[in-house]
């Protein structure tokens, strides 16, 4: 009985199926597509703050 409840957690899982087939091969690149487009993001985020820091305007500074 075992056996086949550890086969069936494999279809239960919701994440394993993709256009609602059951592929967890798909499923699992689709993830990983997923999560680089994720940090792919916060990269050019990071790049772009920086970009911006360094071009902004420095206020004047007072001789007192």
């Amino acid at each position: 009985m075992w056996e086949q409840s550890k086969y069936f957690e494999d279809f239960e899982n919701a994440a394993n199926y993709v256009n609602g087939r059951f592929d967890p091969k798909a499923a699992e690149a689709l993830r990983s597509r997923y999560q680089r487009q994720l940090e792919e993001e916060a990269r050019a985020r990071r790049e772009v703050r920086t970009i911006a820091q360094q071009h902004k305007p420095q206020p004047a500074r007072r001789a007192g």
